[in-house]
């Protein structure tokens, strides 16, 4: 077949801002491999297109479209790229186009490094020769459309015979059913079957014994390595240099979590045991062995799992699937038409006599609803099916092309039945020119209304938003007179999301998010009813969002990529019954979950314990691993080009200084001494004076720092103990002796000099001088800085723990005379009007700009050469310093998917009462690969009694009071005669209402004020005129036994 043969770029040089979130994923090696690598898709409906989309923003080299056929209604359901206008378009003089032309520029703007063409020479679906000729020259065929076994069979048999061993990839979506099957050959190496991080771990001895017993340090955690694991060790001190060699691997035999041996290394010679160095953890690469698809089909083997409570549905599905591809093959490659009963009858009974497993004996009546669904809703083709699928698909694409991470060994079946009504609807049949007949022909009219009703709130715009919106625009939701979306992001967009957030293009960079995503998602459907903000989520914004905005809604739905405004949103969702759709990705791994009011917990009722910070000692003087150098050159960073050019802003701009500094009696003379440096001391006039400063910088951070805390404590330094001072995680460290061409071994970074280049220009910036870079000149001016030598301080205590690092806080606060010193240097600084019109840029840390992280990877790694501690290249650097989230567009697209399954059990399935175990949270790897669908946890009870009766109440429940704004007095009282409880203490946020003990005259003046006075009087701010309710929090007794009872809190309405 004819389709220009797609070379692999000329450059295999990889974009890292485009790919930057993505590459934490997969890495360098594996970016690169895909960036050689041809992919042929056929079909173009809507798995197609979402495998299509995946793979184009992965940058795999090139992708071939086959898919000569018209365009029907159904496929409106899955494909973003067509439209109604589609279904009858012509070429000239060639008769109606095919679906991959009508996609293939849009899917080609996606991203300008891969190239998309279209198969021109294949006339159907099925013509076997014109598809079997596609594969040649092709690292992998998916195919994503019905096509004969026999086709199949040939196009597997062409895939296992290719010299390259081109990977097949066979998926189906059918309703809310669907199939994946790979044959990735007889052999295919994985080069890394988790992508896990390595196991990392510190030496805390390595004793001279045959064989070599290595023990890690335990405050690091147990080292994580198996039996058989292979590692190698870097900067190991002692051990007559035994294990010297870093590129060595040693392999592992396990003896505790903290304890392993080195099989075959011989120690019992060596004069002196190891005492630190650092152990890393080597990948190898693993084969694995596939069964070809005729084979596969009579014996399956062991199935994926993806639900537990549905450990018999895999087999059946199997057999289901076999017994609709016999229908299709006799009725001209067509399944059923919706609601066509007989024909449902007809894959039933192939279905039976297929059977020789006898998988439909042990529950005829739910097999048969299991079968008979999936034949009457198999032309289906619904968005968040072809979601979930193509996440899953396109993962296995990009294994397959890159060889990283494990993939799916033959078949995988997926389903979400608990969506369906009980049987099959009669209703159903398709319009032929609505974008809504796959929905209706699973769901019915009734649904497809309901969804376009809805009106809901999208908390976040970036890649989990986008693909939301993507599958809204195709499921119709709020695209009907009532309905609405309102969506909000305060970000812009930047290069690095365009790899994930599929709605941005090249030319919206540095648009607002979510007035861009809201634009492309009404060119996917023009009846789209969505309003954009730019606005956070939280208590500053209440105006906005507040009681009259989420009384219209019908649910939240986050995006979002902080835990912090997550459990916001989730306290609105509890305080307004809202239904809450929460999803979240890490690289390969996703998770959901859904709450639903009054059913399942909240998403805050569970949380994951807080990260552990770095104490400030260890920052400070005793760094031993990467992370703590590049959280010290952050702050840095944020001190010296942030911190002290706002100080010398706010002196120059702020007439009464010396007051607004009364307030930080902590830190009031390190400000002012800061502010001398910078404006006075150091204040550079020429970029010469920029380079000056940082030389004298290097020699102050990584020379006399370091021999001043060694002048402190000596190497052989005994504490009172009698132990080595520096041993176990404290690491002696060396002074740096400047060298300009100086390369580090384990980056090959040439820190002094970057080091220096950066600061300069960072300090240039901020003065507001033009910097440079050329390294002639550096070399020039830095051979004539005089560095001042080196004499220790006396008298100066350096902490060696936490406690002495708070109590040198402590003393430093107290400091007597500090005050009369401070008001001296301010006297002395220029005064403001001497300098009219000079303000310094401050620089605020951006991980994305490379001149931020070069000096920030450069100083973190001269603080590791000092203290021996293995150092990172900038992308690793930016990852640990940025916090960076990995992130691939295979993920989110899986996890949205698996969200808009439960909007469909949300909006109610007609016949059918659900109840908590239809509901599903889902936790997904794509990497090993892993997925498990789960009941969520209903909520938790408090028992409370009441008049003598139990009430159980949870987090959803509230003591609703619609009354009007009554008096305190007539509040109080409600309580009594309704609960029989005597009001003790009412409390609004942090504010005390009303309490007994309170002042007698208040509370009488109080007693006859409405709720609405009582709670403005005492929290002194009025109430927004968009406020409805007021939240109050009660104490009370039960007024026959005295009891306390606890109560759910108060929702007072009072407008």
């Amino acid at each position: 077949s004819e389709t220009s043969s797609s070379e692999p770029p000329p450059s295999t040089e990889v974009d890292e801002k485009l790919y930057s979130r993505q590459l934490y994923v997969m890495g360098h090696e594996a970016q690169r491999r895909m960036m050689a690598s041809r992919a042929v898709l056929i079909g173009a409906s809507g798995l197609g297109v979402e495998v299509a989309k995946n793979i184009i923003l992965a940058g795999i080299s090139s992708v071939t479209l086959c898919d000569p056929e018209v365009p029907n209604s159904f496929d409106l359901g899955g494909n973003f790229y067509l439209s109604e206008g589609d279904l009858n378009k012509c070429d000239e003089g060639s008769g109606k186009k095919g679906r991959a032309d009508l996609c293939r520029d849009q899917l080609s703007e996606l991203n300008e490094y891969v190239k998309v063409d279209v198969a021109s020479n294949v006339s159907s679906l099925q013509d076997e020769a014109g598809l079997v000729k596609l594969v040649d020259g092709a690292s992998v065929v998916v195919i994503t459309v019905p096509l004969s076994t026999s086709i199949l069979s040939a196009m597997n048999d062409k895939c296992r015979a290719s010299n390259s061993k081109t990977c097949f990839i066979y998926a189906l979506s059918t309703g809310v059913f669907g199939t994946i099957f790979c044959d990735f050959g007889d052999s295919f190496v994985i080069s890394d079957k988790d992508g896990e991080n390595p196991a990392t771990s510190q030496v805390e001895n390595i004793l001279t014994s045959n064989p070599a017993v290595v023990k890690v340090l335990e405050d690091h955690g147990r080292h994580g390595l198996e039996t058989g694991d292979h590692v190698t060790f870097s900067k190991v001190k002692g051990l007559d240099g035994l294990v010297s060699d870093s590129k060595a691997t040693y392999e592992v035999k396990v003896t505790g979590p903290f304890t392993f041996e080195l099989p075959g290394v011989d120690a019992s010679a060596c004069s002196e045991p190891a005492m630190q160095g650092y152990i890393t953890q080597v990948k190898t690469p693993t084969t694995m062995s596939f069964k070809p698809y005729k084979e596969a089909l009579v014996d399956h083997g062991e199935l994926m799992m993806s639900d537990f409570a549905k450990f018999d549905r895999p087999p059946l599905l199997h057999l289901a699937y076999r017994a609709l591809a016999s229908y299709a093959e006799a009725h001209d490659m067509e399944y059923p038409q919706p609601g066509d009963l007989a024909a449902t009858k007809e894959v039933w009974e192939l279905a039976k006599s297929l059977d020789s497993d006898k998988i439909l004996e042990s529950n005829p009546a739910a097999a048969e609803r299991i079968v008979m669904h999936l034949a009457s809703g198999s032309r289906s083709i619904l968005s968040p099916m072809c979601a979930t699928l193509g996440g899953i698909v396109g993962q296995e694409v990009l294994k397959a092309c890159s060889g990283k991470f494990t993939p799916i060994n033959g078949f995988f079946y997926f389903d979400a039945d608990e969506c369906l009504p009980e049987a099959p609807l009669a209703d159903v049949a398709p319009s032929g020119t609505s974008r809504y007949d796959s929905t209706i022909a699973v769901f019915g009219k009734e649904a497809q209304q309901k969804l376009l009703d809805l009106n809901y709130f999208l908390v976040g715009a970036g890649a989990i938003g986008c693909e939301m919106l993507k599958n809204w625009a195709l499921m119709g939701v709020a695209c009907g007179e009532k309905g609405k979306i309102h969506i909000t992001d305060m970000d812009r967009i930047e290069k690095s999301n365009l790899s994930r957030q599929f709605l941005f293009r090249n030319k919206d960079i540095n648009e607002f998010k979510s007035a861009t995503a809201a634009k492309a998602a009404q060119d996917m459907n023009s009846n789209m009813n969505i309003v954009p903000y730019q606005e956070k989520v939280g208590g500053d914004t209440e105006h906005l969002f507040g009681d009259d905005f989420y009384d219209k809604l019908d649910g939240v739905c986050t995006a979002l990529d902080n835990v912090e405004a997550r459990l916001y949103v989730d306290q609105r969702c509890l305080f307004y019954q809202l239904p809450m759709l929460e999803s979240g990705t890490l690289g390969t791994k996703g998770n959901t979950q859904i709450v639903i009011p009054n059913v399942t917990e909240n998403y805050g009722a569970t949380r994951d314990p807080p990260e552990k910070s770095i104490p400030v000692c260890t920052l400070k003087n005793f760094p031993n691993q990467i992370q703590h150098t590049l959280q010290w050159a952050r702050d840095y960073f944020e001190g010296e080009f942030k911190q002290s050019g706002e100080d010398v802003n706010s002196y120059l701009s702020n007439p009464d200084y010396a007051a607004s500094l009364a307030g930080q009696q902590n830190s009031k003379m390190e400000t002012v001494m800061a502010i001398r440096k910078t404006l006075v001391n150091e204040r550079p006039m020429s970029f010469e004076d920029c380079v000056v400063w940082a030389r004298l910088k290097f020699e102050t951070l990584f020379n006399n720092q370091i021999r001043q805390l060694l002048h402190n404590f000596p190497e052989d330094q005994v504490t009172a103990s009698g132990t080595q001072f520096w041993s176990g995680s404290k690491r002696c460290p060396k002074p740096m002796v400047f060298d300009l061409n100086e390369m580090c071994d384990d980056a090959q970074m040439r820190n002094h000099f970057d080091f220096i280049v950066a600061a300069a220009n960072l300090r240039a910036h901020m003065f507001g001088i033009k910097g440079r870079t050329d390294e002639e000149y550096f070399v020039e001016v830095l051979q004539n800085v005089i560095v001042p030598d080196f004499a220790p301080h006396e008298g100066v205590k350096i902490a060696s723990t936490e406690a002495e690092a708070k109590e040198a806080e402590n003393a430093a606060a107290s400091a007597v005379g500090a005050e009369e010193d401070a008001e001296q240097i301010l006297e002395s600084l220029p005064k403001p009007g001497e300098l009219a019109g000079f303000k310094l840029n401050p620089i605020e840390f951006d991980k994305d700009m490379d001149d931020h992280m070069l000096f920030v990877t450069a100083c973190s790694n001269l603080r590791a050469l000092n203290y021996s501690i293995p150092t990172e290249d900038t992308h690793r650097s930016r990852a640990i310093a940025g916090r960076i989230i990995p992130a691939i567009a295979t993920t989110t697209a899986l996890v949205t998917g698996l969200i808009c399954l439960e909007l469909y059990k949300i909006i109610g399935t007609s016949q059918k009462e659900l109840k908590l175990d239809a509901y599903k949270n889902g936790f997904v790897n794509l990497a090993i690969p892993f997925m498990t669908l789960s009941e969520p946890t209903p909520p938790a009870k408090t028992k409370a009694v009441v008049k003598g009766k139990e009430w159980n109440w949870t987090a959803w429940d509230s003591v609703d009071m619609n009354m009007g704004d009554i008096t305190l007095s007539e509040f109080i009282q409600y309580f009594e005669k309704e609960y029989n409880l005597d009001v003790s203490m009412i409390s609004h946020g942090v504010s005390i209402l009303f309490s007994f003990f309170a002042n007698k005259k208040k509370l009488a003046e109080r007693m006859k004020m409405p709720m609405s006075e009582v709670a403005a009087s005492v929290t002194k701010k009025e109430l927004p005129p968009n406020q409805l309710f007021i939240v109050l929090e009660i104490i009370a007794n039960d007024l026959d036994t005295d009891e306390e009872v606890e109560l759910p809190y108060v929702k007072f309405r009072f407008r």
